[in-house]
Order: structure tokens, then C-alpha cells, then sequence
């Protein structure tokens, strides 16, 4: 690409969870150094694990298998010297990609002044590329090759956008479908039945809420609803009385449905 030479150097992860350990074993899989940072020690070892299982289920894989070095923060200064592409903080001369699934890089810049802040962007599980007024154009296109040579398939979002692409339209599938609960047109397990029929999916809108959380959820609706005007507010509230009844999803055991005996 011209002006702009391929990256050498490793890619650090900070944070271990869910999307962090895919995202190691994607930067991983051209045979590049990644770098996972989290405090815990457990979610480490456990995005290992996970790393390898994949590896393990990965029989069409060509070459070689890059390392994953997992730290603290308490060593971060050192882990970053050789980066290229941080998620989500970096030295001046690194780009940094912010991994958030609802906020976008100008929302999270707004009312800071940085030194490099054309090295600044969104890179939703880096799929969805986002940059800013700012971004510089051949470090967006950079990331976008990258993503690409790492087995991603990533988008570039155009414009501004909360959300981005696929989070916003998946917003108004929530919505809507929390707006024909509350208005009891429809149970659950009807509208995931629907759901799964047209459209062939694994999972339905409210299996695939469950998942994620509903407190998650509940959060993510009001960041649309402070962002935007003509947001309804019965989703919100019928999401306000499933988590004060105690329904946060699969991660307590009950959500839209019962998941107590599989967490046992």
C-alpha cells in the first residue's frame, strides 16, 4: 500500500473475555504475535484454552500458528514496545482500535485532545472499521488489508454511526421485538420460533438477548435513546421489569428463558 508500510510487530488485546480470545485466535492465525492483556489470571488461562480448542477444530488451516503471550497490566509499558495495533490503548506511534460494540470512536473522543489521534478508529471485532473526522485514510485501509489477511471479513463504515452497521440494524430487531412482548402479541418462544423459521438462524432475538444479557441490553438501548429522538420507551421499560424480577439472561440462569439446570 503505498505510504504506508505492512505492519511488523505484534497485536495486543487487552481484555481476555469473550470477543478478546477470538480475537487473539484470528490475529493469530498468519502466524503474528499477539499479545493478551488482562488483570485476572483465570480469564488468561481460560482464552487460552479457548485459542486452542479452535486451533484444534481448525483442519483446513495452511501455516504456521502464531504465539499468544498472555501479562497483566502491571507490565503493559513493555508489552506495547513492538505493537502495530492495540485493543484499546496504545504508544503514540500504534494504532489504536477501540473494540466497543455500541460507541463509536467520535463519540468516545469527543471533548479530548490527543497527540496522534489520526491513529484512532473502531474496529468492532475487527469486522466493522469505523474512523473519525480525523482518521487518516491509509491507516483505515491498512487495517482493513490486515483484517482481511487474517481471515476476517471486514466492512467499512462510511459515515458516523452508533452502532455501526450490523449493531444498529440488530438494535431495531431487538426493539421491535421487545416492543411486541411488552404489547403481548407474542410470547418468547413464539417469536424465536418466527424468527428461526424465515429466517434460518441458530437462535432466535431472544435466545440471542439471553446471551448477551439483558442489563447489556438494557444499557445499549439507553445509549440510542440518549443519542437519538423517537426511541420508544416500552422496550426499555419491559427490560426494566424482567432485570429488577431478577432476569439478567444465561449468566444467572434466567432470562426470557430458564437456563438454571445447564448452569449446574
Amino acid at each position: 500500500m503505498e505510504g504506508v508500510q505492512k505492519p511488523q510487530g505484534s497485536v495486543v488485546i487487552i481484555g481476555a473475555g469473550t470477543q478478546g480470545r477470538r480475537l487473539a485466535h484470528m490475529w493469530s492465525s498468519r502466524g503474528g504475535t499477539v499479545r493478551l492483556v488482562d488483570l485476572q489470571e483465570q480469564q488468561l488461562e481460560d482464552g487460552l484454552k479457548y485459542v486452542e480448542q479452535l486451533r484444534a477444530d481448525a483442519t483446513d488451516h495452511e501455516g504456521d500458528w502464531g504465539r499468544i503471550e498472555t501479562s497483566q497490566p502491571a507490565s503493559l509499558q513493555s508489552t506495547l514496545k513492538d505493537s502495530w495495533l492495540v485493543v484499546e490503548l496504545a504508544p503514540e506511534s500504534t494504532i489504536i482500535a477501540s473494540n466497543s460494540s455500541s460507541y463509536g470512536i467520535f463519540e468516545i473522543l469527543e471533548g479530548m485532545s490527543l497527540k496522534n489521534n489520526k491513529r484512532v478508529m473502531s474496529a468492532h471485532c475487527s469486522i466493522e472499521i469505523m474512523g473519525h473526522k480525523d482518521s487518516d485514510p491509509k491507516l483505515i485501509a491498512l487495517v482493513l488489508e490486515q483484517c482481511k489477511e487474517h481471515g476476517f471479513s471486514p466492512f467499512y463504515v462510511r459515515e458516523n454511526s452508533i452502532g455501526y452497521i450490523y449493531n444498529r440494524i440488530w438494535a431495531a430487531i431487538k426493539r421491535e421485538t421487545l416492543l411486541t412482548l411488552s404489547e403481548g402479541v407474542a410470547t418468547p418462544k413464539e417469536i424465536d420460533a418466527i424468527f428461526k423459521d424465515v429466517l434460518k438462524t441458530p437462535k432466535g432475538p431472544c435466545e440471542q438477548m439471553d446471551v448477551v444479557g439483558l442489563d447489556v441490553v438494557l444499557d445499549i438501548e439507553n445509549h440510542y435513546a440518549e443519542s437519538r429522538s423517537g426511541i420508544p420507551t416500552e422496550p426499555r421499560d419491559y427490560l426494566r421489569r424482567m432485570i429488577q424480577g431478577g432476569s439478567l439472561g444465561v449468566k444467572n440462569g434466567r432470562g426470557f428463558y430458564d437456563y438454571e439446570d445447564q448452569n449446574k
